[in-house]
């Protein structure tokens, strides 16, 4: 499938691929990052490599750690290298603003907006934890754009394989 049909999967690390676990379960790895340890399940990272190296999606980087997740994370933690990378450097899309403390709004709403404002045809599937948390600033906009898939995992147990499933029958 061409890049420009695959849908594109935003990926955020903590909450995400990091689970904020007491007890690790067993089979996970952690890493110490920048001074972070961070806990993830490698059957997980696993799956998500597959998914886009199969071509069924284009993932890319939505997170606080911006580029240091394709530098730092991606390897150790068994996910392809060279992702492009979206952060809170990106022009605003329509609707957005720049204040003297950066964009107005959640960040990684703008950078969505933004990546959908660049292909509208394209599908997204975003991944992020805070995505619960952010409704009253997300629900307007994904309503608009039913051809986004927002998966929004508890920051403590980081993204199930129940979810893969439920983004893999949507795919």
């Amino acid at each position: 499938m061409p890049s420009g049909d695959r849908p594109i999967l935003l990926l955020d690390v903590d909450g995400v691929l990091n689970a904020l676990k007491r007890t690790l379960p067993e089979g996970w790895k952690q890493g110490t990052f920048h001074g972070f340890v961070l806990s993830w399940d490698p059957t997980i990272t696993a799956r998500l490599r597959r998914l886009h190296e199969s071509g069924r999606v284009e993932i890319q980087w939505l997170t606080t750690w911006t580029t240091d997740a394709d530098q730092l994370l991606a390897e150790p933690m068994g996910l392809p290298r060279g992702l492009k990378v979206h952060d809170r450097e990106e022009v605003a899309p329509t609707g957005y603003s720049w204040t003297a403390g950066g964009l107005s709004g959640w960040w990684k709403l703008a950078a969505a907006i933004a990546v959908v404002e660049a292909d509208p045809d394209r599908r997204i599937i975003w991944i992020d934890d805070d995505l619960a948390e952010q409704g009253e600033d997300t629900d307007e906009w994904l309503a608009a754009n039913p051809h986004v898939l927002v998966i929004a995992p508890d920051l403590l147990e980081g993204l199930t394989h129940e979810q893969l499933d439920s983004i893999e029958a949507w795919l």
